[in-house]
């Protein structure tokens, strides 16, 4: 188990990393530029969905995993 918790904090690290990187390379290229506010608003919608979609449901999961390992089950 807890392979696969160092496992899951490479993936949380990676994918901070490549979203990171993504939005600092699209705001620098789009610098002095016209379409800066509407790429930006589409990056930030894509990083709320991509939170709501995938670490919303992985949190919930972490969270059920961590109350059967201590026997906490609700029903």
């Amino acid at each position: 188990m807890d392979k696969r918790k160092g496992m899951l904090g490479y993936f949380i690290i990676t994918s901070a990393i490549i979203w990171g990187l993504a939005i600092v390379t699209c705001a620098l290229k789009l610098k002095g530029s016209g379409a800066f506010a509407e790429i930006s608003y589409i990056l930030s919608l894509a990083a709320i969905i991509h939170f709501i979609l995938i670490w919303g449901p992985l949190a919930a999961l972490l969270r059920k995993e961590r109350d059967d390992e201590n026997g906490n089950t609700k029903k």
